[in-house]
Order: C-alpha cells, then structure tokens, then sequence
C-alpha cells in the first residue's frame, strides 16, 4: 500500500508534465492520424461531444457520489457562497473580459492584429465571459475538495441565470441585435453534466449505503475513484488538442495573441471570487469552488453561438476555441494555488 501511494504522490507531483505531454500528443494525434479526431467529431449532440461528455461522467462521478440531500436543504442558511458566485459570473465578468481583450486586442497588440480581426476576437471573449461554467466546475471542485451538495446548487442556480442573463449582456457589449440562446446545447448540457450523474450518483450512494452501512461508504467505496478525475482530465486534453491540432498549427500566432487576455480574465476572475469568499470567512470548500465556477467557461455555449452569429471558419469562433485551448491548464494551476492557500480559510 505504501508502495501505491508513493506512485500516486509522484505521479501528481509530476502532473503538469503529464498535462503538456498530452497537449503534444493531441497535436500530433490531429496532424498525423486526423481520421481519429474527424471520427470523434460526429458524435455530438446538440453541439456537444459525446466521447468529452462520457470522459466528464467519469471526471464528475466521484464528487456526485458525496452529495447527500441533508447538506443540500441547509444551503439556504449559508447563502453568501451563492452570493459571491452570482456576482462574479454576472456583474463582473463579462464587463472585465470586454475590458481586457479590447485592451490587448485593439490597444496593444494592435500592431499584430487588424481592426476587422480584433473585433470578432473581442466578440469571442465576450461570449466566453457571459457564459460560467456548467460540466467542468465539478471537476474542478473535486480537485479542491469542494462542497458536492454546494457546488450542485451553485452550478445550477447559474445555469437558471444563464438562461435570461446571457443575452442581453452580450446584446448590450457587443451591440449585436439578433443572438439567438441555443437553448438546445443549453439544457442538453445541463441533462449530460448535472442530472444524469447527480442521479447516478445519489442512487449508487442509496445502494451502497443500503448493502454495506455509510461507514463502508464514506470510508471505502468513495476512495476507490480518488484518482480517476485526474486520469480523465488528461484523456480529456489529448482529445480537445486532437480536434484543434491544425487551428493550433496553422494559427499559432494569433492563437497566443488571443490567450494572453483569456488567461488573465481567468486569473482575475479566480481571485476576485475566491478573495471576496475568504472576506465573507467562507470554508475552503466552498470558497475554492466559487473561484473555479467564475474562472472557467462554458465554452459550448460560447462557440455555438460564435458560429451561429459569425460563422464556423470567422476569427470569433477562432477566440472561441482558444478559450476551449486554455480551459484545462489553466484551471489546473487554479486549483494547485487553491489546494496550496487552504490554510487561509482555517
């Protein structure tokens, strides 16, 4: 056993080089053998990917696995988690990502951009902001040890805010009369990444719980998955740089261009919720998760409705994508600096 968890340690020690190597290898894997990533590229549904949904049922499975209804129903007398996330996403967000992008967009990469390409990029970092994480803050909260039952509501009282709030925000930056939700990848999105694991996982929990006592569960059963979000992540990578592997290659310039003012946001964003969290005395397990759902993006969302507005081949959908790029390494340092600041919140 000692043996094992020594591996296991040295394996997360080493993660960020596991992360690069699989971003490689995805690149490569597109460039030489693109029949693979064309394959896994018709299997959508309403936008969204089928293989990236299943490797996201594995990545979420274990935190649904820990969320019991009790803690859900006593949310409401610490609603400050909310109240912090709600303004982050809403109130926040979208507003510095414009502030950002068209500062390093128009101002100062202005040399290496046009003016015709800065605007759609600027169009796709927008969309990017307006639109909060749905699947992947599970996974992210189950880096971090966040609250389950917690980070259930915070997910799903966004997406209810998605619904009337994304429009007109992205109407109002970027003075665009016809958005049109795609209410389709919207709650296709919320059935694959919230419902159908919250249910596996709830009735796993009831059987388990039922055959062999809570104390098997809590202790045991749960244990089984630590390691197999981390695993999934990395799958994750190989086919999200597999299916991009010549926009990256054909577009690498613009491509950094682009991410220097998405990353930042995302930083930004992290420490404005997760500050404001540590203000309020929140509990490292809801803190680390209110930083992480306003920090990443749901980029369906976001590159659905670049395409639908622009189209699939303009520089929006590009911004898009970049976002889809930098989603994964950049929330993986996220929750490295989170699990390494724990003790603030103690």
């Amino acid at each position: 056993m000692a043996k094992q968890e020594k591996g296991i340690s040295s394996f997360q020690r080493h993660l960020s080089l596991w992360v690069l190597a699989c971003m490689v290898a995805g690149v490569l894997l597109g460039h030489f053998l693109p029949a693979v990533p064309e394959a896994l590229g018709r299997l959508q549904i309403s936008g969204i990917s089928i293989p990236i949904a299943a490797l996201i049922w594995v990545m979420i499975y274990p935190m649904m696995l820990k969320v019991d209804f009790k803690s859900v129903r006593q949310i409401g007398r610490n609603p400050k988690g909310l109240f912090v996330t709600w303004v982050a996403n809403w109130l926040v967000k979208p507003f510095t990502m414009y502030g950002i992008a068209y500062l390093f967009l128009f101002v100062i990469f202005r040399a290496f951009i046009s003016p015709e390409q800065a605007t759609e990029y600027l169009a796709g970092a927008v969309l990017l902001g307006a639109a909060p994480c749905t699947a992947m803050v599970f996974v992210w909260s189950a880096l971090t040890q966040g609250n389950p039952a917690y980070t259930v509501v915070q997910v799903a009282t966004n997406d209810l805010i998605i619904l009337v709030a994304f429009a007109p925000i992205v109407r109002f930056l970027l003075g665009v009369s016809n958005v049109a939700v795609p209410y389709g990848t919207l709650l296709v999105s919320v059935f694959l990444f919230v419902v159908i694991p919250l249910a596996g996982g709830i009735l796993t929990r009831m059987g388990i719980v039922r055959r062999r006592g809570r104390d098997y569960f809590e202790n045991t059963f749960v244990h089984k998955f630590d390691h197999i979000t981390t695993l999934g992540l990395l799958i994750t990578l190989v086919l999200i740089f597999s299916a991009q592997a010549e926009v990256i290659l054909s577009n690498p310039i613009h491509i950094a261009l682009i991410a220097v003012p998405l990353i930042l946001q995302t930083f930004l964003i992290f420490f404005i919720a997760y500050g404001a969290a540590r203000i309020l005395k929140l509990p490292f397990d809801i803190a680390a998760p209110a930083g992480m759902i306003g920090a990443s993006n749901f980029f369906e969302l976001a590159v659905a409705v670049a395409v639908a507005l622009f189209g699939a081949a303009s520089p929006a959908a590009l911004a898009t994508t970049v976002g889809v790029l930098t989603e994964v390494p950049v929330m993986l340092m996220l929750v490295r600096i989170a699990n390494s600041t724990r003790q603030w919140f103690d």
